[in-house]
Formats: C-alpha cells, sequence, structure tokens
C-alpha cells in the first residue's frame, strides 16, 4: 500500500515538472484576440454556440460590433443537405446522408484578412425506417446539432492557430 503511494506520488510530480496540463473542458485554448465579435445573426444557432465556447474558453470578450472588436468570426454561408444514399428493393430510400456545411472567415478591426474564407464540410450518414419517421426525424435534427457543435470546435481551434 506504501508502495503505491509513493508510486502515485512519484508520477503526479513529474507529470506536474514536465508542464503537462489539461485542456480545457471544451477543448479550446485561448483565442488570441481580447475581444471578438461573431458575424452571425443573433438568434442563429450557429452564433449562439460560438458566443457560448468563446466566453467559456477564457478572456476573450464577444462585442456587439465589429469596430469594437480586435477580430471578427463572419460565417459567410451555412447550409444543410439531405442526400439520398440507397435504396432497397422497392425503391425506397434506406439511407441517407446528411452534410453541414460551413464556410467562414476571420477579419482584424481594420478589415484586413487573418484567414482567408475557409469551408468546413461534415457528413453523417443515417438509416431510414418508414415505420419510425418520427424517431428518425429527431435523430437527424441530433446528427444536426453534433455536426454544428463540430464545426464550432473546429473554427475556435484555427483562429485559436492564428498568429497576430
Amino acid at each position: 500500500m506504501k508502495r503505491r503511494a509513493i508510486l502515485a506520488m512519484t508520477t503526479a510530480l513529474m507529470l506536474s515538472a514536465c508542464g503537462f496540463q489539461l485542456r480545457g473542458s471544451n477543448g479550446q485554448g485561448n483565442l488570441p484576440f481580447k475581444t471578438v465579435h461573431i458575424g452571425t445573426p443573433e438568434t442563429s444557432p450557429l452564433g449562439i454556440e460560438l458566443r457560448r465556447y468563446i466566453r467559456a474558453s477564457g478572456d476573450t470578450t464577444v462585442v456587439p460590433e465589429p469596430k469594437q472588436a480586435q477580430a471578427s468570426i463572419e460565417v459567410l454561408n451555412e447550409t444543410r443537405e439531405k442526400a439520398t444514399l440507397t435504396l432497397n428493393t422497392q425503391g425506397r430510400v434506406r439511407e441517407y446522408s446528411l452534410y453541414y456545411r460551413v464556410r467562414f472567415r476571420v477579419v482584424d478591426g481594420k478589415g484586413a484578412e487573418l484567414l482567408a474564407p475557409t469551408e468546413l464540410i461534415l457528413k453523417r450518414d443515417i438509416s431510414f425506417n418508414e415505420s419510425q419517421v418520427i424517431a428518425k426525424e429527431k435523430e437527424e435534427e441530433m446528427l444536426y446539432r453534433d455536426m454544428q457543435s463540430d464545426v464550432v470546435q473546429q473554427i475556435l481551434r484555427r483562429v485559436s492557430a492564428l498568429k497576430v
């Protein structure tokens, strides 16, 4: 028992000495800006989630006007698509592919481009069953929300990596 305690303490001491640190709960580092503007409508689910993650991630403040911000994340385009993936022998849909596309860029307070327009495309496949239409609609909504969260994290990782 004493040996385990010594081993645990030694491991903890070595990890703290090497600079090891767990990432935050959202997996993002701090953004390189003190103030940032999100270029989406106030009611946009993507914009709401971006604002929430930025507020939770550190020292960055989300401001309402682009003129007040050191940087602005502008969402240029956001689309959801649904395409037929497979059909059964009767010609009915068996699977769909869901696509979530977001195109964004980052500009500084003077309008200079810090990150060129970048398109993120996420895809999820979903099976379809005519006898479970409501359940499949809910699953589709859940997959789109999941893809939106993935896009938010990808955007924040790219913005965090910018050299200002």
